[in-house]
């Protein structure tokens, strides 16, 4: 995380702090004018009465507390998502091809009658001339050429990828992202986990706060076979009642995160065709659990793709 966004949240987190103070103290001021200023104790209080008035006192001082550390948790995970995706679009203009050449401006008529050899004579009969070549299919073929080659990666480092860097000091999955990144079979299901994941955290739903029921590797084999319905609904195993309702949501009302949806779903049975093969069950358990893995299980769920 950088300087200011670790000073940003920092301050966020001092100002919760602050509050949690200023409302602990409100609720001991009242509970000393309640003392105070209320009717008389009786003489003689049961250890139920003592019992009950210490949690009346103390439980909403833990309710206040818990509230400032959950709150101060999501600031924190708000800047960890922030700063994560301000390093992937830091890492996206390094791999992309070089640019597409402009066409050169149309030489003026005089410097092309300089520039035409002296006129020779033209046999009896015409050669036909080859058909100029478009613009259009020029910069396509530049493009073809000047593209960087894919580069494969293994296993191992394409599923460390889909997990996403927790952080600026991660630089292992820094580096495994940027060698998926690389490998053109695979960059497409990377950037569709990342367009997902980046959408959904702006909705408040982290994957590192959706813990899946972990399913077995065999279900996993039997989605990678084709297979779909009873036999792999054990793959729906995120049953958070709040991300599983607004993913629903989003997928009805906005446009841009279904269609951003319906392409990682896409791209990413794809890749688990291709992948779960050639995995162990150890493997396919971590790419289960990965980022990815959970962004796959919460919206195939909330899409019905599980039966």
């Amino acid at each position: 995380m950088t300087l200011a966004a670790r000073l940003a949240s920092l301050a966020r987190r001092d100002a919760l702090t602050g509050l949690g103070l200023a409302l602990s103290g409100v609720w001991l001021l009242l509970v000393l004018l309640f003392w105070l200023l209320g009717p008389p104790a009786e003489a003689q209080r049961g250890g139920v009465t003592r019992l009950v008035s210490a949690f009346g006192v103390v439980l909403p001082l833990v309710l206040v507390w818990m509230g400032v550390a959950m709150a101060r948790a999501l600031a924190l995970l708000r800047a960890e998502a922030a700063e994560l995706r301000r390093q992937l679009d830091a890492i996206r203009p390094d791999l992309r091809g070089a640019p597409t050449p402009q066409p050169q401006p149309e030489a003026q008529p005089e410097a092309r009658a300089k520039a035409q050899p002296e006129a020779r004579p033209e046999p009896t009969q015409a050669q036909p001339r080859p058909r100029p070549r478009p613009a259009g299919d020029q910069r396509q073929a530049a493009m073809r050429f000047e593209a960087p080659p894919s580069q494969p990666v293994d296993a191992g480092t394409l599923i460390r990828a889909l997990n996403f860097p927790d952080g600026p000091d991660d630089h292992e999955a820094i580096e495994a992202l940027r060698a998926a990144l690389r490998d053109q079979d695979n960059s497409r299901v990377i950037r569709a986990a990342q367009d997902v994941v980046t959408l959904l955290a702006g909705r408040d739903i982290y994957m590192d706060m959706l813990p899946p029921a972990p399913p077995p590797a065999a279900a996993w084999r039997r989605f990678a076979e084709g297979q779909r319905g009873s036999a792999v609904a054990a793959l729906g195993g995120i049953d958070d009642p709040d991300a599983l309702q607004t993913a629903a949501s989003m997928l009805r009302e906005d446009e841009v995160f279904r269609d951003a949806a319906h392409h990682f779903l896409r791209h990413f049975d794809g890749l688990l065709t291709r992948l779960v093969p050639e995995l162990d069950d150890l493997q396919i358990a971590v790419l289960g659990d990965s980022r990815s893995g959970r962004a796959f299980m919460l919206l195939g769920r909330a899409t019905g793709s599980f039966g």
